[in-house]
């Protein structure tokens, strides 16, 4: 199966959910006059309202069904095609159990009500909610004096295969990639807001280990790697966008600007995760040897640093 993905690096306006929400919907007026083949629509990390809010989360935090309501009423409005339909992914700052969460949700939207007949996956809906699971406390990040962490790492059934998401530092960890794969994704998306620093080479010194992580993670588990960068400045911090795309061999298919807002776009094929697996089966590889793992794991958990 082929998916025309849109990976859109934009600059949100800080705190301001109704702009925010506002400039998706011009996203989804160009798609629909421009670029129709679309399938889906990525956005980066808190893109709803800025990333560097510190206290004022609160204001900013929204429960993920009302901004997926919020999503689809907006499509609807701005989208004139009513066989319409596009997926899509972006971050928030969320209000859920009582605690706040830098997450970012998955839903399918339609421009009208399908007919009765249509797919479970055809149908609008909110597929899943990431709550970042690795919260960066270094630097300029202090994320967990403002939210909690997620405690999940999921994959879950699209229209097109088994997606999953990671947001931003979640992907610094090895780990987090692996647990996605082993639960069967076969697509990675990544929204992030990592701002520039260490600029002493060709690219900034966070780009640069995107640019060795992404690959990696795509060749190792042999899955598609989707990662949208959020762009503009916050608090004199510049955010460094990169927006890219990974095939299952390494392979960067398409890179945005590094400061620049724009719309990266690429046709991937769901099916090149079967034929890399079969030519690297490094993932059929720790899948035989979970077992031990888990038992070297809870030996870990149980004793740390022991040997």
């Amino acid at each position: 199966m082929k998916i025309n993905t849109a990976s859109a690096q934009i600059k949100p306006r800080k705190g301001d959910y109704s702009a925010n929400l506002a400039r998706i919907g011009d996203l989804f007026e160009q798609i629909d006059a421009d670029a129709p083949q679309t399938n889906l629509l990525t956005l980066p990390e808190t893109v709803l309202s800025g990333y560097f809010l510190e206290g004022g989360v609160r204001e900013a935090a929204r429960p993920a069904e009302l901004v997926y309501s919020d999503l689809l009423n907006l499509y609807r409005a701005r989208t004139k095609r009513k066989d319409a339909i596009l997926d899509i992914s972006l971050g928030f700052y969320e209000i859920g159990d009582g605690r706040y969460y830098n997450s970012a949700l998955y839903a399918t939207l339609t421009a009208a009500d399908p007919p009765a007949e249509a797919p479970p996956m055809h149908r609008p809906g909110l597929r899943h909610v990431h709550r970042k699971f690795f919260l960066p406390t270094y630097g300029v990040f202090d994320e967990k004096r403002f939210v909690s962490r997620g405690r999940s790492i999921r994959s879950f059934d699209t229209r097109f295969g088994r997606v999953s998401m990671l947001i931003c530092e979640d992907v610094w960890h090895s780990i987090s990639a692996t647990l996605a794969a082993l639960k069967g994704a076969q697509i990675l998306l990544i929204p992030s807001a990592s701002p520039g620093r260490e600029f002493t080479g060709r690219h900034a010194g966070n780009v640069a280990r995107w640019n060795v992580l992404l690959p990696s993670i795509a060749n190792e588990h042999t899955i598609w790697v989707i990662y949208t960068g959020l762009v503009g400045f916050e608090g004199g911090k510049g955010f460094t966008g990169s927006s890219q795309v990974i095939d299952p061999w390494g392979n960067c298919r398409v890179v945005g600007s590094e400061m620049e807002e724009c719309m990266v776009t690429a046709c991937i094929d769901i099916e090149d995760v079967a034929i890399a697996r079969s030519a690297s089966p490094l993932l059929a590889d720790l899948e035989a040897a979970l077992g031990d793992i888990v038992f070297e794991l809870d030996q870990i958990a149980r004793k740390p640093y022991s040997e």
